[in-house]
């Protein structure tokens, strides 16, 4: 198969972006291009935000702001509707412009290279995450921060300012 048969081969067979690319394929593009990823600072009333569990081979152990890779044929607006409900379980409302924009490139072969957009975004006033019989160190456990963990995934550390926002705002200008 030559590359224009192979182009041909993928725009027939994933006309779906909720079926995505084979996994075999998938791994082939993140190895030779960079990957678009959306990443969700969800915010309650409290200026709480929303971090998720994580422990795998590629982020290793720890808290992370829900986030995915946008898939063949998927819009950003459709990638983070879908984030939040597969990671969170309901919509959220969120500002279509980017809260900021970073390039991540990691040692790894295999997903080491990224464009990510952080988004801010709010559940329903009254959301408590439903762990459903999950432990805290269980992969997708949610809890509500007001401050940011120490133990925040490495590849999120750039987003420990927005995660502190309010505690920084504080520091400096006083109670609000």
């Amino acid at each position: 198969m030559n590359l224009f048969e192979a182009i041909s081969f993928l725009d027939q067979s994933v006309e779906n972006p909720e079926t995505g690319l084979p996994l075999e394929v998938f791994h082939l593009i993140s190895r030779l291009t960079p990957l678009v990823n959306v990443d969700l600072l969800i915010k309650d009333n409290n200026n709480r935000t929303l971090l998720a569990w994580r422990d795998d081979q590629f982020a290793g152990a720890g808290w992370h702001i829900p986030g995915g890779i946008v898939r063949y044929k998927e819009t950003l607006e459709q990638r983070i509707e879908q984030v939040a409900l597969t990671e969170i379980g309901q919509k959220v409302d969120f500002d279509p412009t980017p809260v900021t924009m970073n390039e991540i490139i990691r040692p790894h072969a295999t997903r080491g290279h990224f464009i990510s957009f952080l988004y801010a975004c709010s559940a329903k006033s009254d959301f408590e995450p439903d762990n459903k019989q999950l432990l805290p160190n269980d992969a997708g456990y949610l809890a509500w921060y007001s401050t940011c963990p120490d133990n925040l995934i490495p590849v999120h550390e750039m987003y420990r300012p927005f995660i502190e926002e309010h505690k920084l705002l504080t520091r400096l200008f006083g109670r609000l």
